[in-house]
């Protein structure tokens, strides 16, 4: 079977809204690399965006969900449930970074665990009013769209979106937007666009996903967290990209000083099963009725059984400690490279959420001609990477915290050469 005649049978089959980004098809993978139908390698640094931290088919999630499938793939854990949801619960409780006795209820997607963040705050509150973050992603559902702080391609054409929800800019210096700025403008949002005794959560990625790697400013966080306190309203930490040792720590959340009052994750939970989670404080999770919150697949055995074996895995193999060291390398080598390829802009992440953004060396404006430049000279040479941010001009990096270090070595050349190639 060929690429070139998948493609045409894609084309067909297929609607073009399902944006693709390769040209050619998997046909297996292992740790951090991947073999496409016609025998081909790649180094994967997308990881299915962030979903592989243990990297393609570990073997212990392997036989962690083959052992399940030999006993039941699925009942509704609703109707009737199984030991292994109430101890995943129980596992990630013990967990997350935040104070106090905690509940978790799992569900499928991070869209879902958004969605269902939301519900539960409003529940608790009573309030309807939900405040975001320009360049924050938090799914593709419409309540995700509308929460979700950037138009193209997400939001084009799918409007109207539901009501009460806002946004105020993200801090980042490199474009110009403090973190005293942001917080006056959360404090403009309460003065001319909604009580802030109408808002029921205020939800951030620690570190942005989609719009570009960038970390929130510990002032920023600490001051928003005072905010919530002083007017009532919950902090909701979308961790689905950030979560599971990306960072260098389980949970970007354990790099601030404080505590969120729900966080959502996905993703690296279960190793490329689909499973998500919503944990907070119990007094908060238990506000929606019985029957509330659920969901036909939500905590699919299948799916638990996995993220159990993540979680033992990145505990016995270090991966949060691994995650800092690769990160440090990867941010060497770019800093390095900066020093022949004037396009570089910026280079920035907690442990291995390493991001490099480019602009145009002569105007200093950003440039996604660059990035996606870069993009396209890593795949020719066998490696994949993913651009993000606001502006398109930025690349994240996602390997595998399983890969072997001779292979990330490996990779950091052709990424310097490509770098390199790119500065004439």
């Amino acid at each position: 079977m060929k690429n070139l005649e998948l493609n045409q049978r894609r084309a067909l089959a297929t609607p073009r809204g399902v944006g693709v980004m390769c040209d050619f098809y998997a046909d297996r993978a292992e740790n951090a690399t991947l073999w496409d139908v016609e025998g081909r390698q790649y180094t994967d640094f997308a990881c299915g965006i962030a979903v592989l931290n243990t990297g393609h088919r570990h073997p212990r999630v392997m036989q962690a969900v083959i052992a399940q499938l030999e006993r039941f793939t699925h009942t509704a854990y609703q109707i009737v449930p199984y030991e292994s949801y109430v101890a995943l619960a129980e596992r990630i409780n013990a967990l997350v970074p935040i104070d106090g006795l905690k509940k978790t209820a799992l569900f499928t997607t991070g869209a879902e665990a958004v969605e269902n963040a939301v519900k539960i705050a409003r529940a608790h509150t009573g309030r309807p009013g939900v405040i975001a973050f320009s360049g924050g992603f938090h799914g593709r559902t419409l309540l995700g769209m509308a929460l979700t702080g950037k138009v193209a391609p997400y939001k084009v054409g799918f409007g109207p979106f539901p009501s009460d929800i806002y946004h105020a800019p993200f801090p980042c210096d490199l474009h110009g937007v403090s973190t005293e700025q942001s917080i006056q403008a959360l404090e403009s949002l309460f003065k001319t666009d909604i009580d802030p005794q109408r808002v029921a959560a205020i939800i951030i990625e620690p570190v942005q996903g989609e719009g570009g790697f960038h970390p929130a400013p510990v002032d920023f966080m600490q001051t928003l967290r005072a905010l919530c306190d002083k007017h009532g309203i919950l902090l909701i930490a979308d961790e689905v990209q950030t979560g599971f040792g990306r960072t260098g720590k389980l949970f970007a959340m354990s790099h601030y000083p404080v505590a969120p009052d729900l966080i959502t994750m996905a993703k690296s939970l279960a190793g490329g099963m689909p499973l998500s989670a919503v944990c907070g404080r119990a007094s908060i999770m238990d506000a929606p009725l019985p029957g509330g919150l659920g969901g036909t697949y939500a905590g699919n055995p299948l799916a638990v059984a996995a993220a159990h074996a993540v979680i033992e895995t990145i505990e016995q193999e270090r991966l949060c400690e691994r995650a800092t060291a690769l990160g440090k390398q990867l941010k060497a080598a770019l800093q390095q490279a900066s020093q022949t390829c004037p396009g570089i802009a910026d280079i920035r992440g907690l442990g291995s959420m390493v991001a490099v953004e480019f602009h145009d060396p002569a105007t200093g404006q950003p440039s996604a001609e660059l990035a996606k430049r870069v993009q396209l000279r890593a795949m020719e040479a066998g490696l994949i990477l993913l651009t993000c941010g606001t502006y398109g001009n930025t690349i994240r990096f996602l390997y595998p915290l399983t890969i072997p270090q001779a292979q990330f070595d490996a990779a950091l050349v052709v990424l310097t050469k490509v770098l390199a190639g790119i500065a004439v």
